[in-house]
C-alpha cells in the first residue's frame, strides 16, 4: 500500500499510561515529514511529465530522423536514376554525332572521288585539245611553206583542199600527256 502525505498527517499515536510520546512533538515531526513527501511527490510528478514530453519529442526526433534518412536514400537514388539517365542520352548524342561524322566523312570521300574524275577528265580533254591545235598549227605552218615555196596560185588551192579533207576527219587523240 503507497503511503500518501495525508496518510502520514492523520497518523495519530497512542499515549502511554506513565509517559509517552509528546504530541506536540510527533505531530511537527509528522507535518515536517508530511511536507517533504508532498514535495518529494510533485517533483516526482513533474519529472514523470518531463519524461513523457521528452519521450514524445525523442519519437517525433526519431520519426523525423527515419524521415530524413527515407529522403536522402530518395533523392540519391533520384540523383543515381538522373545519372544513368544522363549516361544514356550522352550516349546517344556521341553515337549520332559518329553517324553524322561518318556521314559527312563518306559524302566528302564521294565529292573527292567526284572531283578527282573531273580532273582527270579535264586533263584528258586539254591534252586532246592540245593534240589538236598542235595538229592545225602543223597544218598551217605546212601550208605556209608550200606556198612560200612553190607558185603561189595553183599548189595554194590544193593545199587548201588537204586542209578541208584533213579538217572533216576527226584527228588523232594524244594519251598521257602531261602538262
Amino acid at each position: 500500500m503507497a503511503l500518501t502525505p495525508l496518510d502520514i498527517q492523520q497518523q495519530r499515536f497512542r499515549s502511554r499510561f506513565g509517559g509517552g510520546l509528546d504530541k506536540t512533538e510527533v505531530d511537527a515531526f509528522l507535518n515536517l515529514v508530511a511536507g517533504e513527501f508532498e514535495k518529494v511527490i510533485r517533483e516526482n510528478v513533474e519529472l514523470k511529465d518531463d519524461q513523457r514530453v521528452v519521450k514524445r519529442l525523442l519519437e517525433d526526433y526519431r520519426a523525423r530522423e527515419e524521415a530524413l534518412k527515407e529522403t536522402m536514400i530518395t533523392a540519391q537514388r533520384v540523383t543515381e536514376e538522373i545519372k544513368r539517365a544522363a549516361d544514356k542520352e550522352a550516349d546517344v548524342i556521341l553515337g549520332r554525332a559518329e553517324l553524322e561524322a561518318d556521314r559527312i566523312l563518306d559524302h566528302a570521300q564521294e565529292r573527292l572521288t567526284e572531283l578527282l574524275r573531273d580532273i582527270g577528265e579535264l586533263k584528258r580533254q586539254r591534252a586532246q585539245f592540245l593534240s589538236q591545235l598542235k595538229s592545225t598549227v602543223d597544218q598551217h605552218r605546212a601550208l605556209l611553206a608550200v606556198a612560200e615555196s612553190e607558185e603561189p596560185g595553183r599548189k595554194l588551192e590544193e593545199n587548201l583542199a588537204v586542209l578541208r579533207k584533213r579538217a572533216t576527219s576527226p584527228a588523232p587523240v594524244a594519251v598521257n600527256q602531261k602538262d
